[in-house]
């Protein structure tokens, strides 16, 4: 017999990522705001940090 273990079929959650766009154009990702804004002062604070969905 199957196991039902966990119930029905989810829906996968979305991932959340940080996105740091420098100022030459180059986009980095990253999991966690805070890297995101640590690789940003490490490059000056001159790039842009948004989120995204994967």
């Amino acid at each position: 017999m199957a196991c039902n273990c966990g119930g029905g079929a989810r829906a996968p959650r979305p991932v959340v990522v940080y996105e740091l766009t420098l100022p030459d154009g180059t986009v980095r990702r990253y999991f966690t705001y805070q890297e995101a804004d640590a690789a940003n002062k490490r490059a000056g604070s001159t790039g842009v940090i948004n989120t995204a969905v994967q």
